[in-house]
């Protein structure tokens, strides 16, 4: 099925969203030809065609309609994880609507404009999406409560990277954020780490006593694993960079610390055998926001709070909250070690 998509370009880089579940499905730099953000080995479909019944190679539970559609960078809005049994009877998949449902989108030049209301969770959101030489594209992101009253909520930019630009033993990653933690839950037989190790990045603690090195992406057959990141609270910025040095790209984002304090790593290497990952998926999550893990509603606010910081924020009644972040792409001969000479746009 071909895709109705969005797009704005410029000489360095070109940028698709997707109109249904507003995917930032490309971030291509034009210079290397390399897109780095994922697709999936899978075919996707719009998430409106998604049917349990006609599409059984998306598989049958709450990722469904979600993995039907997948591309890139996706929004999990206004959950981090899967619904419970009674939000997914209710209609609600993974990572909430925010990525399912269609979005009206307008272009003006070298910039976006994407809005969408979502009608279980009662929120409207918007994201703007602007182009700047250097290779820079800067996001603002405005969610609204139409409730009358104030309620906690997730918000996580699920960014996701694959081939060719993750690579196994070559890609390299760099963040900071020091203080980290292995999920509490083993989640394959294929995951070395060991489950709720509290540890300092970038060495994780294997089940065996060894350690992983998670600044490269591993160079094993099959592999499995999250982990979270605390943004160290030393920055005003959090950010993530990823280079891959055979095609010289450098690629990341930043944004402010106080929007979304969490960085995710989500390690999927050919663990999952069930449709539709069927043992031949390679890919690598850096998820910021306001949350650890994805662990679903209920989790996140019991959890309540981790090494002190909150794992949701509160957006109050009739009102709204705007962040601003961005993303880049470059060719780089080498890996920078910092993001001092990107600025995240102040509010306006």
């Amino acid at each position: 099925m071909i895709r109705r998509t969005v797009s704005i370009e410029n000489q360095e880089l070109r940028v698709t969203v997707t109109v249904e579940g507003g995917h930032i499905a490309e971030i291509t730099e034009k210079s290397t030809g390399v897109n780095p953000l994922w697709v999936p080995p899978w075919p996707t479909i719009e998430p409106s065609q998604h049917s349990f019944e006609k599409n059984p190679e998306y598989g049958a539970n709450s990722e469904s309609k979600l993995l039907a559609g997948i591309l890139g960078h996706n929004l999990a809005l206004d959950i981090f994880g899967a619904p419970s049994p009674e939000e997914f009877r209710s209609g609600l998949a993974v990572h909430g609507e925010a990525s399912v449902v269609p979005y009206d989108i307008e272009t003006q030049g070298e910039s976006m404009i994407a809005r969408v209301h979502l009608p279980l969770a009662m929120l409207d959101f918007e994201r703007e999406i602007r182009l700047e030489p250097g290779g820079i594209v800067r996001i603002r992101e405005t969610v609204r409560n139409l409730l009358a009253m104030d309620r906690p909520i997730a918000w996580t930019q699920h960014v996701t990277l694959g081939p060719p630009f993750i690579e196994h033993g070559v890609t390299q990653l760099r963040l900071p954020g020091r203080r980290s933690m292995v999920y509490p839950m083993d989640l394959s037989e294929h995951q070395r780490y060991q489950p709720g190790a509290e540890f300092e990045w970038p060495m994780a603690p294997n089940k065996d006593g060894s350690k992983s090195d998670l600044s490269v992406f591993p160079n094993f057959e099959r592999s499995a694993g999250v982990t979270c990141h605390a943004v160290d609270a030393d920055r005003a910025d959090g950010s993530f960079m990823a280079w891959h040095p055979g095609s010289q790209l450098l690629f990341g984002y930043v944004w402010r610390r106080e929007d979304f304090p969490w960085i995710s790593l989500w390690e999927e290497n050919r663990s999952r055998a069930f449709p539709p990952w069927n043992g031949i998926t390679v890919t690598r999550g850096v998820e910021f926001g306001v949350s650890p893990f994805a662990e679903g509603r209920r989790a996140t606010i019991e959890r309540g709070s981790l090494f002190g910081i909150p794992t949701y924020r509160w957006l109050a009644a009739n009102s709204s909250a705007t962040v601003a972040y961005l993303a880049f792409a470059r060719r780089s001969e080498r890996m920078h070690e910092d993001t001092r000479f990107l600025t995240v746009a102040p509010h306006s």
